[in-house]
């Protein structure tokens, strides 16, 4: 089924520093980075329905009607139309995970097709699920969260909306990034990034590697009691639970390498930039946080309070040009070797106001092997009602299968061992 849809917003003109970003690792590593997920319906909805806010979704938003007019030996150009169909896949009888898959898998044709999959699932002939993919150059997660937030705002039936499009359009956060004041932040945050490249060791995994084929790995620990240690740490420093797994990481990686000085880079939102908040857009860049752990042993609420400091700098200083951003990392190689700054840390994790009272077993499994990564070493924190999922990625030239393992278990170790010691 064909959708049209037409809006307001249409031009073109540069890539926002975050959509750059974001290419630039695409084109590095051959990923396609698509981002989505699956949703049950309630019984009764029909694909009219969907069609519906699939028309509402891509003629409000401007970032789901872009697409790019690539040019030789220069930056991607976006392209916002005023009008177009976009496909909905309706599908009989088949796994809405596997359709998922197969969406998030494929690359998006940047220059021809719209940045947005949606397909209904059928069973019997009723609809039981919508899966919807995302192209990472229109929207990252916080965007995704904008557009949940946003759909409300269309009245079920007419399909219009009852009140203007929130945030920031891409061309708008685009057209700000060239004014002298965004400028200036862009110099301010390469100024502290360079800083920091100057100072930290240049290797960060002393030689714990030991190369596979395929290359990168992947290790999953699900943990209910880290959910609750993590919990119990938080309330006893007051600060927020991402901050107790960063620390818990850098605590972790400093046992596992023998370094006291533990680096990552961090997703930084930057939805608190005014007009971010409620933009449907992909606005994430990557701040470097450097966390200092003189004694893996000690106290880890010493260690988070470290970690809340070097992770506000971090958020602070992850809004720049990624072209200024690499000309810096050229210059400090030029004059010092490359710094290996690979990691990235990406807390997506929610915690309820709830722990659980009998935490169930740690589970744990070998995830896929891969050709490519976005990174050295990846690191994601999510939750569910009862548990931490932590998902160590890692290039096995920095880090063995074994080390992998490894660091994930000390991550949830480090954090129990500091919930009892003070419970």
């Amino acid at each position: 089924m064909l959708v049209g849809f037409d809006g307001e917003g249409a031009g073109a003109g540069e890539l926002t520093w975050a959509q750059l970003g974001i290419w630039q690792t695409m084109v590095r590593t051959g990923l396609s980075m698509n981002i989505g997920g699956v949703v049950a319906v309630p019984p009764g909805t029909t694909p009219d329905e969907m069609a519906r806010l699939l028309r509402y979704l891509v003629s409000r938003h401007p970032a789901l009607r872009t697409r790019l007019r690539l040019r030789p030996d220069a930056r991607p150009e976006q392209v916002v139309s005023a009008a177009g169909e976009v496909p909905l896949d309706i599908v009989d009888d088949e796994s809405p995970d596997e359709l998922l898959r197969r969406y998030e898998s494929a690359p998006f044709d940047h220059e021809h097709e719209w940045p947005v999959r949606m397909g209904v699932v059928c069973r019997d002939g009723a609809v039981t699920h919508v899966v919807i993919a995302y192209c990472h150059l229109a929207v990252d997660g916080f965007g995704i969260d904008a557009l949940v937030r946003d759909m409300p705002n269309m009245d079920p039936a007419t399909g219009e909306p009852t009140a203007p499009p929130p945030g920031l359009t891409p061309l708008d956060m685009a057209q700000r990034q060239r004014t002298p004041s965004d400028l200036r932040q862009s110099q301010k945050s390469l100024r502290y990034w360079e800083r920091l490249l100057r100072s930290i060791p240049t290797d960060r995994f002393g030689g714990l590697g030991e190369p596979q084929e395929p290359r990168y790995r992947e290790f999953v620990l699900r943990s209910p009691a880290l959910h609750n240690a993590v919990r119990t740490v938080a309330d006893r420093t007051g600060v927020g639970s991402g901050y107790v797994l960063l620390a818990a990481y850098a605590v972790a990686l400093a046992r596992l390498t023998g370094s006291p000085t533990s680096v990552a880079q961090l997703v930084v939102n930057n939805r608190f930039r005014p007009g971010f908040a409620d933009a449907v857009s992909q606005s994430t860049q990557l701040g470097l946080c450097v966390i200092d752990v003189p004694d893996p042993a000690g106290d880890l609420d010493e260690v988070v309070v470290r970690g809340f400091n070097a992770a506000t700098n971090a958020f602070m200083h992850g809004y720049y040009d990624p072209l200024a951003h690499n000309d810096l990392l050229a210059r400090v190689a030029a004059d010092r070797g490359e710094v290996d700054i690979a990691v990235i840390v990406n807390d997506r994790s929610r915690f309820p106001a709830e722990v659980s009272a009998t935490p169930g077993p740690t589970e744990t499994r070998w995830g896929e092997q891969a050709d490519a990564l976005d990174a050295g070493l990846n690191i994601s924190f999510d939750s569910t009602d009862d548990a931490v999922e932590v998902t160590v990625r890692a290039d096995t030239h920095r880090l063995s299968p074994k080390s992998i393992e490894s660091l994930a278990r000390e991550i949830e170790a480090v954090t129990l061992e500091a919930a009892a010691q003070r419970s």
